[in-house]
């Protein structure tokens, strides 16, 4: 057996490993679309890395899903699992690591990828599938009550609010499905709408009007967020019963998305005035060997399912842009084409 001593381990931060595989594709990130993505490059015999740091991604913290094909109804944590199990049936690779930088090689026919376990991995192409994260409202209170009574996300937070009074953010069709979860735990909801009416979907606009626990409050926004040690109140836009104070435990936050790109802006891939990712319908961005699919990308309907038709779309987009050139090459090592 051997022993690694201090010194060896020190020299290892020093020098960070360098992966010497020249894959056909990275994939970052491994969320419904980057598990999609992976299972797809699998069956086209694309040498595949996905670098995910939270694999299923959004998906896990949704309660159920009904409008993924195959399957009437699942929570979000098993169709992330049914994704991941197909894509691991294929022999790609699997790093649950963050991308965290990215670079084209001097010839810019290669990328690099790094990691946040401090590796760079190398690959002809890459499929950006980094999703995005959850918008603020930008009130006063809202950073001083985080995680004391502002959340957002209602599976993750709201069995701490049995039987109390919660407030919902949103007029979506994903602020309608967070009211119907947090309905299940408080003793009465209510849903601001900054607009005229609730969008969701129809089914779900009709189980939020059935919904006794739920009381939709439209053209109404929060301007404030009180309490003491936790949230006790917000301040309206508008009177409500006599009054613009409204009591609540908890404010949930569910007014829309900011895509991850970053990564994608660092080679120059064009982005639209949301940060989204450019993307045509085979799921190609301006720049040569990049492709993109999932929430970080500036479709109008972002569903699992329209992400995985994306990720799809960006594999054999990748698959052909691998074999259409005569030879790709990243250091020393030069790979021909078949």
């Amino acid at each position: 057996m051997s022993i690694i001593t201090k010194q060896e381990k020190s020299n290892e931060k020093e020098n960070p490993e360098s992966s010497s595989a020249l894959y056909d594709t990275i994939i970052i990130g491994g969320g419904c679309a980057g598990l999609a993505a992976g299972m797809y490059a699998g069956r086209l015999n694309l040498k595949t890395l996905v670098l995910g740091g939270d694999l299923g991604g959004t998906i896990n913290l949704t309660d159920n899903v009904e409008n993924y094909p195959g399957f009437i109804r699942l929570t979000g944590m098993e169709l992330a699992k049914k994704l991941e199990e197909h894509a691991r049936s294929y022999p790609i690779e699997i790093v649950e690591e963050k991308a965290i930088d990215v670079s084209k090689d001097a010839s810019g026919n290669c990328f690099t990828v790094k990691a946040t376990n401090d590796k760079s991995y190398h690959a002809k192409t890459l499929i950006i599938a980094t999703g995005s994260k959850w918008k603020k409202l930008g009130v006063p209170g809202e950073e001083q009550y985080a995680n004391k009574g502002v959340h957002y996300c209602a599976l993750c937070d709201g069995a701490f609010y049995n039987n109390k009074i919660i407030c919902v953010v949103g007029g979506s069709d994903s602020a309608a499905k967070e009211a119907l979860v947090l309905a299940s735990f408080g003793s009465k909801v209510y849903l601001l709408v900054r607009g005229e009416k609730l969008k969701g979907e129809p089914i779900n606009n009709q189980r939020v009007a059935d919904n006794k626990k739920i009381e939709v409050l439209t053209k109404t926004e929060i301007k404030e967020i009180k309490g003491e040690k936790f949230v006790t109140h917000v301040v309206l836009n508008k009177e409500i019963n006599g009054s613009n104070l409204l009591n609540t435990n908890a404010v949930f936050v569910e007014i829309g998305h900011i895509p991850l790109s970053e990564l994608a802006v660092k080679l120059g891939v064009k982005v639209d005035a949301k940060n989204e990712i450019i993307i045509n319908r085979e799921s190609k961005t301006n720049v040569p060997g990049v492709f993109a699919a999932g929430d970080v990308c500036d479709t109008v309907f972002k569903q699992a399912i329209t992400g995985v038709g994306e990720a799809v779309a960006a594999v054999y987009s990748a698959y052909q842009y691998v074999n259409s050139n005569a030879s790709i090459s990243y250091g020393d090592e030069h790979v021909e084409k078949k």
